[in-house]
């Protein structure tokens, strides 16, 4: 029965990580209007201000009328869309409709069939963010690391699941227990203690004086206590 439903939990924690993630994948494609909105620079014809391994944030929401020159966009290569490029929008080649030519910052010049021409059906959206090499990361998320990572995770989640062993909880009770025990002895003794010492300001004094000195014990046992 324990094994059960240590089994049902395990597969609930793990049902609720992908719901969250797929929650969250779903939030940002909608908030950044493309179906995905990370992408990492992967050849460095943006150097100096983009770095290979760097992961640009595309908004998606920004419309392909609305660029202008100076913009980095990120867009399907236009012969064939078989790529994904990232370049800066150098010249606007027609208004209506719009088709724009891009460049590299690091090429001498736009590269025919890959800078122009670009329209909106090959558009993805405007760079808004770069994350500095965070791309690192990625390239050991493809097979078999991305697997590691995740039987980490799940790990992660068994340990928790399971807690500290039975044994090792009962110890460190037994162990708190004592430290009680021991501090309830303690307390005992203390009180015994000051009881003693009031006895003795009061067994060699007269009426009068015993009273004071009852009233300065009290006081004495008070701050001390």
């Amino acid at each position: 029965m324990g094994k059960l439903s240590l089994k049902s939990g395990i597969v609930k924690d793990i049902i609720i990580v992908v719901i969250g993630i797929a929650i969250i994948w779903i939030g940002l494609r909608v908030a950044f209007g493309t179906e995905n909105p990370f992408y990492v620079v992967s050849s460095g014809s943006m150097i100096p201000n983009l770095e290979i391994f760097d992961v640009i944030v595309v908004q998606g929401h920004v419309n392909f009328d609305q660029l202008k020159v100076g913009d980095i966009i990120v867009f399907n290569r236009p012969d064939g869309h078989d790529k994904v490029i990232v370049h800066r929008v150098a010249e606007i080649l027609n208004k209506d409709p719009l088709v724009i030519r891009t460049k590299g910052d690091a090429n001498p010049g736009s590269i025919p069939g890959t800078d122009f021409p670009i329209t909106k059906n090959d558009y993805i959206g405007k760079v808004v963010y770069v994350i500095p090499q965070i791309g690192y990361v990625t390239r050991i998320l493809t097979p078999p690391i991305n697997y590691i990572i995740i039987a980490v995770i799940v790990g992660v989640m068994l340990v928790k699941q399971f807690g500290k062993p039975k044994s090792e909880i009962e110890k460190l009770s037994d162990e708190d227990k004592a430290k009680n025990s021991d501090k309830e002895i303690g307390k005992s003794s203390i009180d015994e203690n000051l009881s003693s010492d009031k006895s003795y300001l009061t067994e060699n004094s007269d009426s009068s004086e015993t009273k004071a000195n009852d009233e300065s014990s009290t006081d004495k046992d008070s701050s001390s206590k």
